[in-house]
């Protein structure tokens, strides 16, 4: 029987209101290290998972004996995504249990002025978004834009990347990411 060690630890940071970015920064292992593990682009050894189960925290038994359900559900109302961030960027989850999936989808609101950190963002995957409304700067690597209502962004997430809201009302966006690895 084979472990789907990249799918339970994402299932067990997420159900703990975790992202990759704050996990990383509570055991000094690197976001795209944790990136890679949850998308199985690496086997962590053992001392290696047991120092990022410490950040969330869980042992590692607890961690091999969890039997996350598969979430078959199809339909979520706008109250039932589940809000995965904090502070000036709310970044809302269609579905709590990603476990087994290989796509997170999320709705996202950038007040003024929020951004993703000065440290660009870099993991496993590929991401696109739709912006609904507001102004959006997107950095990818040296590349940089200001996005608006209808326009669109794709690119590798294993690229350097960072977000900002630029004027004076929120951005909306609708993203994507597969793997989930957010």
């Amino acid at each position: 029987m084979s472990i789907d060690i990249g799918a339970r630890l994402r299932y067990v940071r997420s159900m703990n209101g975790l992202s990759q970015r704050a996990l990383a920064k509570k055991t000094g292992v690197t976001n795209s290290t944790i990136s890679l593990i949850e998308s199985n682009g690496m086997n962590p050894s053992v001392g290696a998972l047991k120092r990022i189960l410490d950040g969330i925290p869980i042992g590692l038994a607890e961690f091999f004996a969890i039997e996350p359900e598969l979430n078959n559900k199809s339909f979520y109302r706008e109250d039932e995504l589940t809000e995965i961030g904090k502070g000036s960027i709310s970044y809302r989850q269609v579905g709590d249990n990603l476990f087994g999936r290989a796509l997170q989808m999320l709705r996202e609101r950038y007040e003024p002025g929020a951004d993703t950190g000065r440290v660009p963002l870099s993991h496993h995957g590929e991401e696109g978004g739709i912006i609904l409304s507001g102004r959006l700067e997107i950095t990818v690597e040296d590349q940089r834009r200001i996005l608006g209502p209808g326009d669109a962004y794709y690119f590798d997430s294993r690229r350097p990347h960072r977000f900002r809201c630029v004027g004076p009302v929120p951005c909306e966006v609708v993203s994507a990411c597969s793997p989930p690895s957010f």
